[in-house]
């Protein structure tokens, strides 16, 4: 078996593995390459790998670094199946269908301006028609539920706790006389967040692919980030405040919304106005409705328990705003409220029209829950900057600024070391992915204290024969 390392190599973006197997090509994730405009263009147009050639692609979850270039994909060429969980696939169908538009409205804008230098257009990556297109590539796949991708590959998906459809991926292989098993972590979710399962520990593997996001570092414990953000809504509220949340449609607003619900319920807080006025995040909770067959076994019993809503994302407790007019609207309602809109880092999108008007009032908050990209005006935010440009206009900062950390999807040091030591006696090789160097190289030396000296982090494009 060969495996070449061609995206989220020595970086957190743009999964793409490749595997060689019996003569046969399988692709795990079909991520898109996020970072500086002028480079990912370029790289996500050209596949280092002929997409006809592919004989199946196996996706972890819907995140678009991970599923992203799933249309460019069939525009080259790929006609066989894209094997997910139930959940993935439905959720990477609105998803996909949203990067299309940003793909097509990205290359719009960019077209302006060439059109005014005189220079050639752009197309862009994909449409959303290209992106329609995936949805009848998708094989769902129950969690647990053993499958043949190619002769002498068998699948499973297992629950890797990190978005509602997200698993790790089994692969046991017969090749050359010998069977042995791989198994992709894909993102390790933790332990004890809103409505998911905690992440299943490999067993048995031979061979472990594992992200190392945060494998510099720990993570604070999900209930202190409920009891700080319910202290943030409280002192608001106590003022008369709103808080503005900039979210990321999928999973972070689902979590938030989760949490008020039991804020709510509980009595902690009253019930005020919660707003999410998000459209992708409104379609991404229709599909976590769908699905709580996935829900960890607290939020079924809320949910059980909740006699009024049976619901754990807000029935009638939470409004859901589509339209433009619906949006604009809340900026004329008084009083206190929770505001939760993308994007996530507060760079496009909704969000940007609820801080502007509610930026300069001292009785709100602006309540930064993940990280935030450097040069954005989250992160700005963050850093609690005095005065921020919002479309042009400078505005000067007198809403509080709270930050609440222990949300993050992704696993901490702690975790990881634990993912890694539950295979230690069986497994021959580990690699890192998913993760800069900063988180790579600590871990590493974490796992060679416990005895896990074949650890490799590869570079992208390299390749692997085991």
């Amino acid at each position: 078996m060969k495996i070449h390392f061609h995206g989220a190599a020595q970086t957190v973006t743009g999964s793409q593995h490749l595997l060689e197997i019996n003569g046969y090509k399988i692709l795990l994730e079909c991520g898109l390459f996020q970072g500086r405009r002028k480079d990912t263009y370029e790289r996500n147009r050209h596949f280092h790998f002929e997409a006809s050639e592919l004989d199946a692609v196996l996706l972890s979850h819907a995140h678009i670094d991970h599923s992203g270039n799933l249309p460019h994909l069939i525009k080259n060429g790929y006609h066989s199946n894209i094997y997910a969980t139930e959940a993935t696939a439905h959720l990477a169908n609105i998803m996909l269908l949203d990067s299309g538009h940003i793909q097509e409205s990205d290359a719009a804008y960019l077209n302006k301006k060439l059109a005014r230098q005189g220079k050639p257009l752009v197309e862009p990556l994909y449409t959303q028609v290209d992106a329609a297109h995936v949805a009848q590539h998708f094989s769902a796949i129950p969690y647990d539920k053993p499958f043949e991708v190619v002769p002498g590959v068998t699948a499973r998906f297992v629950e890797a706790g990190h978005i509602l459809g997200s698993a790790a991926i089994v692969l046991d292989i017969e090749e050359g006389g010998r069977t042995f098993r791989l198994w992709f972590s894909g993102d390790i979710g933790r332990r004890g967040m809103p409505l998911l399962r905690d992440p299943v520990l490999p067993s048995d593997a031979d061979y472990l692919l594992m992200e190392c996001t945060y494998g510099d570092k720990a993570h604070r414990d999900p209930q202190q980030a409920f009891e700080e953000f319910r202290d943030v809504v409280v002192r608001t509220i106590a003022r008369g405040g709103r808080i503005i949340v900039p979210a990321f449609a999928v999973g972070r607003t689902q979590e938030l919304v989760y949490c008020l619900h039991q804020m709510i319920d509980n009595g902690d807080i009253p019930r005020i106005p919660v707003y999410v006025d998000s459209p992708l995040a409104i379609n991404a909770t229709d599909i976590f409705r769908a699905h709580p067959e996935v829900f960890d076994k607290e939020a079924r019993e809320f949910i059980r328990d909740d006699v009024a809503h049976h619901s754990a994302l807000g029935a009638d407790l939470i409004t859901y705003t589509r339209s433009v007019e619906e949006s604009k609207a809340i900026n004329e309602m008084k009083g206190p409220a929770v505001i939760i809109s993308a994007s996530g880092m507060a760079e496009t999108g909704r969000i940007l029209h609820h801080l502007k008007n509610n930026i300069t009032d001292p009785r709100n908050t602006i309540l930064i829950v993940s990280w935030q990209a450097p040069h954005t005006l989250g992160r700005r935010l963050a850093e609690r900057a005095t005065e921020v440009k919002i479309f042009g206009k400078m505005y000067k900062r007198k809403a509080e600024v709270a930050t609440i950390g222990g949300l993050s999807a992704h696993a901490g040091q702690a975790l990881l070391l634990e993912y890694a030591a539950a295979v230690k006696d069986s497994v021959k090789k580990v690699f890192l992915v998913h993760g800069e160097e900063r988180g790579a190289q600590p871990l590493m030396e974490r796992l060679a204290e416990i005895g896990l000296s074949e650890v490799y982090f590869p570079p992208e494009h390299s390749q692997f024969e085991i």
